[in-house]
């Protein structure tokens, strides 16, 4: 399915009686990329799981090009074309690369997972090998590519980069660029790295105490250090 734009209008959501997200509204234009800042702890994660419906909703409203996703279960936003690729990445330990990438395929037929190869041709060197053995970032590049299979309009990316070789990282941002300049998927990429969310995004939101606390450019972010440093704890960008 094509990219979907995203609208996301006053959510307010947590866990049981725990509120996390405080009236978060943004929109995301269909294949746009929106990087999403904050310190940890701040929501980012809740926000994403949030939109997956995995989360207790108190208020507000989920819109998927103009089609209002809110009532809907986790199973059916998926099916209406979002997809998360969490930071656990998930991966089947016991299945190898190919079975994992099959799992994703969501109807398809089988040659589709060239796509992943593709795009990630590491995985095609280790297609025989378990999950288990393969490193972090081989993993996260499979987990990637499982949710890309099918095909989703919009791509939800919780830190992607963590704990990774620089030289992996680059490889995972490059895959994101390419997907991102095909036109088929909206991107939301949550990430501590933050030269690489800048490098990446069109827009970005800085997460506090789960309200949404600035806005605007990755241009205008990068230019006013103060704001970075008061809002995301780094002393710059490198």
């Amino acid at each position: 399915m094509p990219a979907a734009a995203l609208d996301v209008r006053a959510l307010s959501a947590g866990y049981g009686r725990t509120h996390v997200l405080e009236e978060v509204s943004f929109r995301v234009p269909a294949g746009g990329r929106l990087a999403i800042l904050g310190r940890n702890g701040m929501g980012k994660t809740t926000l994403l799981a949030s939109l997956m419906g995995l989360t207790r909703r108190y208020a507000g409203s989920i819109g998927l090009d103009g089609r209002d996703i809110t009532a809907l279960g986790t199973a059916e936003r998926a099916l209406a074309g979002l997809g998360l690729v969490p930071q656990a990445r998930e991966v089947f330990r016991g299945l190898s690369v190919e079975e994992n990438l099959f799992t994703g395929l969501k109807g398809r037929p089988r040659p589709a997972i060239a796509e992943a190869y593709g795009l990630f041709p590491r995985l095609y060197e280790r297609r025989r090998h378990l999950g288990a053995q393969l490193s972090g970032g081989e993993q996260q590049m499979l987990a990637t590519a499982r949710t890309i299979l099918g095909q989703p309009s919009v791509l939800l990316l919780d830190e992607p980069l963590e704990g990774l070789a620089p030289i992996i990282c680059d490889m995972l941002m490059e895959a994101f660029a390419r997907l991102a300049a095909s036109g088929a998927t909206t991107i939301l990429l949550v990430e501590q790295r933050l030269e690489s969310a800048l490098a990446f995004a069109e827009a970005v939101v800085i997460l506090e105490r789960g309200r949404i606390v600035w806005s605007g450019s990755p241009g205008a972010l990068r230019a006013d250090a103060e704001l970075i440093e008061r809002h995301l704890g780094v002393g710059g960008l490198r």
